[in-house]
């Protein structure tokens, strides 16, 4: 059944930190934080739209959810519990901070039917957490784990990978800390320069540099590729593209592009095919390769305007490459050549 995520936004609401990269009202586009009173009206709008069966999500995005009073939270959630209990919906979730989260608030979650807390991690460097004004260290992380773990939630991490003094051994030490958190699924959002910001500031300062797009992608891929690896389900990589962000004066630096994820994911079969084809070439040659893969990948396959088919041609001296879709596996691919045939997927990349 597909899912369909009815989304509130809470931007900077209850939130007492002020990171160096945050600007929530130009992430979500709303300069006003929803009421209590608004939630119930938002649901049943969202509600109308939908023509056929879906799993069916409310989802408090923005700020940090349980930096609220107990009593706000409470407000802002019952008409979601509502639409709970009446059959409407199936879910509620919410994004928060690590430091945030305690026993007692948890409890209180559970009572208005929240079964899934997302945590903005971002990093669990905590030279990185401090340089970027993060207010809390990586113990509290794994503090807020361990709670909402032991009362059977549903636990998601946001990553942020690109923020100041991090840097690949920093990346990959905190790669590995989540992989010990064992969380549910992640969140990948590489690190943006969003117009007036403390970020934005140091970046046309020349006091931090900005993750190329490139960069931003093959960060993005490793940490997709390790998470899946390990079975941890990477359900988002980088921001969702929206009006404001769109604007030419928004995103001053980092690697957005309304079309990320799918980057990602093209790089990624980049680097199997990159890995297939030198597997079974012993020199340049010129027989055809053919390429069998799921229906649903073969964008992703070609790569944005056919760059990866472009570029394993160029690079091999390849002259015909066949791709077709007639795979039954996602993410897994089948090369024939010659009399061999070879299959890969991104599992087995970090077995290689």
């Amino acid at each position: 059944m597909k899912h369909y995520i009815i989304p509130i936004f809470i931007p900077h609401y209850g939130c007492i930190h002020s990171c160096v990269f945050c600007n929530q009202r130009k992430i979500t586009g709303r300069d006003n934080p929803v009421r209590f009173q608004e939630v119930a009206t938002i649901i049943d709008e969202h509600l109308a739209r939908i023509t056929e069966k879906r799993y069916i999500e409310v989802a408090f995005y923005g700020g940090s959810f349980t930096a609220l009073p107990l009593k706000m939270q409470s407000e802002l959630l019952e008409p979601a519990h509502k639409a709970l209990t009446d059959g409407k919906i199936h879910n509620i979730r919410l994004s928060t901070r690590p430091d945030c989260i305690t026993r007692e608030i948890v409890d209180n979650l559970i009572k208005y039917g929240v079964s899934t807390i997302e945590l903005g991690v971002q990093s669990l460097d905590n030279k990185v957490l401090e340089a970027s004004a993060r207010g809390h260290h990586s113990q509290d992380v794994f503090q807020a784990i361990s709670i909402i773990k032991k009362m059977n939630l549903r636990c998601g991490l946001q990553l942020m990978p690109g923020l100041p003094l991090e840097d690949w051994q920093s990346l990959i030490h905190t790669a590995y800390d989540v992989i010990k958190l064992a969380p549910d699924f992640v969140r990948i959002y590489p690190t943006l320069v969003i117009a007036n910001t403390k970020l934005a500031k140091m970046y046309q300062e020349g006091h931090y540099e900005a993750l190329s797009l490139t960069a931003g992608v093959v960060r993005g891929a490793f940490l997709k590729l390790l998470f899946a690896h390990y079975e941890i389900s990477t359900i988002r990589t980088g921001l969702q593209a929206t009006e404001e962000l769109d604007k030419g004066n928004i995103v001053l630096g980092g690697p957005y592009h309304p079309a990320f994820g799918e980057m990602v994911d093209s790089y990624i079969f980049y680097i199997m095919l990159v890995h297939c084809v030198e597997s079974i070439l012993l020199s340049h040659q010129t027989d055809d390769i053919i390429i069998h893969h799921h229906s649903r990948d073969t964008s992703k396959i070609r790569g944005i305007y056919n760059e990866n088919i472009k570029k394993i041609k160029n690079l091999y001296g390849i002259e015909t490459l066949i791709l077709i879709p007639d795979g039954f596996t996602k993410d897994e691919l089948l090369v024939e050549y010659k009399n061999l045939s070879y299959v890969i997927n991104k599992k087995m990349l970090f077995y290689i």
